[in-house]
């Protein structure tokens, strides 16, 4: 089964900004009907979802908290429908500074759990509160956020890095899974984006590096990076499950 993304409604995590807030307004482009997550950014999110129009519309949830989740899901529901495709985009609060993040010497658990409460367990929720429709529909798309750092570990990102290679793991244990119910669960995987409010600490020395590093001598931008997240929820994806997309530029080999 396969469905256009003009007839989908669309779930993306932590969309009231940044790479989120292109995804969703990837997906409006497209017709498809959207629900803006937000944990911190109504403002963002609900002036987001106005400029998208009346397909549009903003929901606040935590998404390391179960419940809240199921809440949202079934607020999404009501109101737009019951989410086809899931974009799992929320991020614990970080910039993309290597200069100020903590090396191993000075690293604890404590630093790197906030990341994984956000990505992994935020994807367990969602994966747990949408299953029952998608399974009952036989059609569903999930799309994890990853990066690649998994790659190129040029940067001690090491609290983000290790919390998104968990999920680039329950991404592909998910595709197993969920594969004979019609739902395919698969990864992008961006590098350093110009420009979104986390890379914004990033020193232009290090947007010029990479640029200079990658064959297609730039820096990627959010909009290039929901385009490759729509293809996934698209008909065009429907045979491909399982897999991590990276979209740098080719500054990594995948």
């Amino acid at each position: 089964m396969t469905l256009p993304i003009s007839e989908q409604t669309v779930l993306v995590t932590g969309a009231g900004r940044g790479l989120g807030a292109a995804i969703a307004e990837a997906f409006a482009r497209e017709g498809a009907r959207v629900a803006i997550n937000y944990r911190t950014s109504r403002d963002k999110a609900e002036a987001l979802a106005d400029r998208l129009g009346t397909r549009s519309r903003a929901f606040g949830a935590d998404v390391r908290d179960a419940g809240e989740v199921d809440r949202m899901v079934a607020d999404v529901t009501a109101a737009l429908g019951s989410p086809t495709t899931v974009v799992h985009n929320a991020l614990a609060d970080f910039s993309f500074n290597g200069d100020a993040r903590k090396k191993l010497d000075a690293l604890s658990w404590e630093d790197i759990a906030p990341h994984f409460e956000t990505a992994t367990k935020g994807a367990l929720n969602l994966l747990r509160a949408v299953r029952p429709a998608m399974a009952q529909a036989g059609f569903g798309r999930v799309v994890t956020i990853g990066t690649n750092l998994f790659q190129n570990p040029v940067v001690p990102y090491h609290d983000y890095t290790a919390a998104k290679a968990a999920l680039l793991s329950l991404t592909r244990t998910a595709a197993a899974e969920l594969g004979p119910s019609g739902i395919t669960v698969n990864m992008v995987s961006g590098g350093l984006l110009r420009t979104t409010d986390a890379s914004a600490a990033t020193p232009q020395a290090v947007f010029d590096l990479i640029a200079g590093s990658t064959p297609l001598r730039r820096v990627t931008t959010p909009q290039e990076a929901a385009d490759a997240v729509l293809f996934f929820a698209s008909p065009w994806a429907r045979a491909i499950t399982g897999q991590n997309l990276v979209v740098d530029g080719g500054l990594v080999f995948n």
